[in-house]
C-alpha cells in the first residue's frame, strides 16, 4: 500500500510541474545523482530477479530521457571534482554498474555509445580471472526455472539435495539454495561448475547453452581491456565481492582487486563501491587509509557537495522502478521526499553468503 502511495505522491509532483522546478533549480544544480544499474537481462533474469534485472527497453528508454531532457551525464571522476568544487553543469547525472556482468559488454555498452554516455563499472574480479557463471546466482536462477515443479530423482540423492525436489513456492526454491550452500563447502572451483551441470541434469534444463549465452558470467579480462580502451572507467568492488571485518583481509580485497583491474585496464582506480551496499564504520576508515577517493553505498539519494566522499548515495534504478519515480529521482524531488534515515532495501550476495576461500 505503502509504494501505490509513493508512486502516486510521484505522479502529483510531476504533474504540477514541481519535478521540472527542482530539476532546474540552484539546489539541484550544486548536486549530483549517481545512478546505480545492476544488470540488464539478456534473456529472462528480470523476471527471476527483478530488484537486480532489468528489460533492455526499460534501460533504453532511461537513456532516451536523460537526453531529450538535457541532463549531463558526467565520467565518475569529473562529476565529483565539480561536486566538490561547486563547479557542476546543470543536472548532472553519474551513470554506475555494479559487478561487471556480462550483460554490460553485450548490451550495455552499445547503447551507451550510442548516446555517448560515460560510465563507471565497479568490477569484482574473482569471477572475471575464472569465468564461469557466479555459482549461487547459477543455481538460484536454475531452481527459478521449475518453480513450481516437484521432482523426484536418485539423482537430488546423489547430489544430498534429497530425492523429493520441492521447487512449488518461492520459500522451498530458497530451502533447498540453504542446502546447497551446506553440500559445496569446501568444493573447488572445478567440482561447484560439475554440481551445477549435475543439478541442471537434474532440473532438466540446458546447462550447456546457460553457458553459452553467457548467463550471470562476469566480463572476462579481454572484454575488460576492450571497453577499457574505449573510455569505460573501471573502479574497486573487492576482488571476491565481500567485506571482512578483518582489517588484513580487507586490505587484501582491495589490493588484489586494484592490482587486477590496474593490469587489465592499464588504469589506476581510486574509487570503491561497497559490495551489495554494505558498511561499515571501520570499512570507511580502512578505506581513507588506503588513499580510497571516494566509496558509493545503495542508500537512496542525491550527492550533496558537504556530504562524506566516503558514503555516497545512489539511486538504485531497476525494473521495479516506474518511470514516474526514475523521473522523480533524476529531477531531485525524488530525496526531497523519501523518508529520513531509510536505508535502501538493496541487497545482492554476488558469489555467496559464504565467499570463496581466499588462496
Amino acid at each position: 500500500m505503502l509504494k501505490f502511495v509513493k508512486r502516486g505522491i510521484y505522479a502529483g509532483l510531476n504533474a504540477c510541474s514541481l519535478a521540472e522546478a527542482v530539476g532546474n533549480s540552484k539546489w539541484r544544480h550544486r548536486r549530483v545523482l549517481i545512478l546505480c544499474y545492476h544488470g540488464i537481462a539478456l534473456r529472462d533474469e528480470y523476471r527471476w530477479r527483478p530488484a537486480l534485472y532489468m528489460q533492455r527497453e526499460i534501460f533504453e528508454s532511461r537513456m532516451q530521457f536523460l537526453q531529450r531532457n538535457n541532463y549531463t551525464v558526467l565520467p565518475l571522476g569529473e562529476a565529483l571534482a565539480g561536486l566538490y568544487a561547486g563547479d557542476l553543469p546543470p543536472r548532472s547525472v553519474v551513470l554506475t554498474f555494479d559487478d561487471g556482468g556480462y550483460d554490460f559488454f553485450a548490451v550495455v555498452s552499445p547503447i551507451l555509445a550510442e548516446y555517448g554516455y560515460p560510465a563507471t563499472v565497479y568490477l569484482t574480479t574473482y569471477y572475471c580471472e575464472h569465468n564461469r557463471p557466479v555459482f549461487r546466482l547459477l543455481c538460484s536462477y536454475m531452481l527459478w526455472k521449475r518453480s513450481g515443479a516437484l521432482l523426484e530423482s536418485s539423482l537430488g540423492t546423489q547430489l544430498e539435495l534429497g530425492s523429493r525436489l520441492d521447487l512449488r513456492t518461492a520459500a522451498s526454491q530458497w530451502a533447498i539454495l540453504r542446502r546447497i550452500d551446506f553440500v559445496v563447502q569446501g568444493y573447488r572451483a572445478s567440482d561447484e561448475c560439475e554440481f551445477a551441470r549435475r543439478l541442471a541434469e537434474l532440473l532438466e534444463l540446458d546447462y550447456d547453452e546457460i553457458i553459452h549465452n553467457r548467463l550471470l558470467h562476469i566480463m572476462n579480462p579481454q572484454e575488460v581491456a576492450a571497453l577499457a580502451a574505449r573510455g569505460v572507467d573501471f573502479q574497486l568492488h573487492t576482488h571476491r565481492h565481500r567485506l571482512p571485518e578483518d582489517e588484513s583481509l580487507f586490505v587484501r580485497e582491495i589490493e588484489d582487486n586494484r592490482i587486477r583491474i590496474r593490469n587489465i585496464t592499464k588504469q589506476d582506480p581510486v574509487h570503491f563501491c561497497y559490495p551489495s551496499g554494505e558498511y561499515t564504520a571501520q570499512a570507511r576508515l580502512w578505506l581513507k587509509s588506503l588513499g580510497i577517493a571516494s566509496a558509493t553505498t545503495c542508500d537512496p539519494g542525491i550527492a550533496a557537495p558537504d556530504g562524506d566522499p566516503l558514503l555516497l548515495p545512489r539511486f538504485v534504478d531497476t525494473s521495479m522502478q516506474t518511470q514516474i519515480e526514475f523521473e522523480t529521482w533524476i529531477s531531485g524531488v525524488g530525496s526531497l521526499v523519501r523518508r529520513p534515515g531509510r536505508k535502501s532495501w538493496h541487497t545482492l550476495n554476488l558469489s555467496r553468503e559464504r565467499s570463496p576461500a581466499i588462496t
